[in-house]
């Protein structure tokens, strides 16, 4: 074989390369689209995305198959789309605390950068966090639980869903803000922190709406503080309600996939997404499960992984959690 003819196949070659994710992108979607959770089956955030991604299926006109990657704050999750093909085909339904809570409080932990090695697609919807004690507790309201803690210092439990959770974060704000000591109790998830609450083994829990209001209903557990208000629990207030100058943050759900995904394929889904998320039948699904249509562009959610990540750093700091 001439070297002129070997030059002319490898040029066909690297035309090949340039052009076929190219021509794959122009008829995205002819495959199932892969989302992956990272959150437990059943658990309120994995329900969610499901219900999106039902309404995303009857948009693209394509099977949608749903991976539940749980651990270490979503990171092995995320990880896992950072590293997957860059060809639409493997999206991730995120929490923020993935995003910007875990690479300030467990940095050694993450191995991605999620501005740099993520494309935004939109986010979906949001879920206030709100902290829960037992229906019997003998403290009525929130105060009364910060003075209880003032008069038993590092002696009061919250559970948490985790580590560096948005949960877990907010204890150490609730801490800054109050002058109280509670101590951060952190569970695998956000049902073993409610059983131990149930089972009177910690004093409080922390964590999204959706892992308590069936127990708020019920009256098992009363709501003393939300971090924003929602609609069924319209007398719970507020940290900022109650005069402190900090609300905590709460949990926002996205859609992102690996970094330099084909324009064309972001050109398809984004508007895609949208619609999903701004379906009106979602409501009515999400509602139940102390979440909310929320949706913001892909812009908006670079945004606010910047803005929070900034926030969460600097609210860490002066809490002397990281150096």
């Amino acid at each position: 074989m001439s070297t002129h003819t070997v030059a002319i196949r490898m040029a066909v070659a690297g035309l090949l390369i340039l052009f076929v994710p190219l021509l794959q992108a122009q008829n995205y979607p002819n495959r199932p689209i892969t989302i992956v959770i990272p959150l437990a089956a059943s658990d309120a955030g994995d329900i969610a995305g499901r219900a999106i991604g039902e309404a995303l299926s009857k948009i693209l006109k394509t099977a949608i198959i749903v991976i539940n990657r749980p651990g270490a704050g979503g990171v092995i999750a995320t990880d896992s789309v950072v590293k997957a093909p860059r060809d639409g085909y493997t999206l991730l339904f995120a929490q923020n605390p993935a995003l910007t809570y875990r690479p300030v409080m467990e940095a050694q932990t993450v191995p991605y950068d999620a501005i740099k090695d993520l494309t935004p697609l939109g986010i979906t919807s949001r879920s206030p966090l709100v902290l829960a004690v037992r229906g019997d507790a003998s403290h009525r309201s929130f105060k009364e639980l910060v003075d209880l803690a003032k008069t038993k210092r590092g002696q009061l439990r919250l559970g948490t869903p985790g580590v560096a959770s948005a949960a877990d974060f907010a204890i150490h704000l609730i801490n800054g803000l109050t002058g109280a000591e509670f101590t951060s109790v952190p569970f695998n998830g956000a049902t073993p922190a409610v059983t131990a609450l149930r089972g009177e083994h910690i004093d409080g829990v922390v964590s999204t709406l959706g892992s308590m209001s069936a127990h708020f209903k019920n009256g098992t557990l009363r709501a003393l503080m939300i971090s924003d208000k929602f609609p069924d629990l319209p007398t719970v207030p507020t940290l900022q309600e109650l005069g402190y100058p900090q609300s905590m943050f709460g949990v926002w759900f996205a859609f992102l996939g690996p970094a330099d995904m084909p324009a064309e394929v972001v050109r398809i889904l984004v508007p895609a997404i949208e619609a999903a998320a701004r379906s009106p039948e979602l409501a009515d699904r999400l509602s139940p499960l102390g979440i909310v249509q929320a949706y913001a562009s892909p812009e908006r959610l670079t945004a606010t992984i910047r803005e929070e990540y900034r926030d969460v750093k600097v609210l860490a700091a002066k809490a002397g959690l990281i150096k």
